[in-house]
């Protein structure tokens, strides 16, 4: 489904359709800061930048993507 009409499935008057474009959007949400906190690093951006954009702790950012970037957790 496209992002356009996953936000106005969201607001649906139907739970059933509206929660099941949520959970969509989420696992979209999640894939895009995946994608992001990849990119970031590759450009050097430290945890704690990337935390900060993100409106997290270093500590849960790198808890978070460290493992799955491959990087060592310290």
């Amino acid at each position: 489904m496209a992002r356009v009409s996953l936000e106005g499935e969201a607001k649906s008057a139907d739970p059933a359709v509206g929660l099941r474009a949520v959970a969509a959007l989420r696992r979209a949400a999640d894939q895009l800061e995946v994608e992001q906190v990849r990119r970031a690093r590759r450009l050097g951006w430290s945890w704690r930048d990337i935390a900060l954009a993100l409106g997290v702790s270093k500590q849960a950012v790198h808890q978070r993507y460290a493992a799955l970037l491959g990087e060592e957790s310290h």
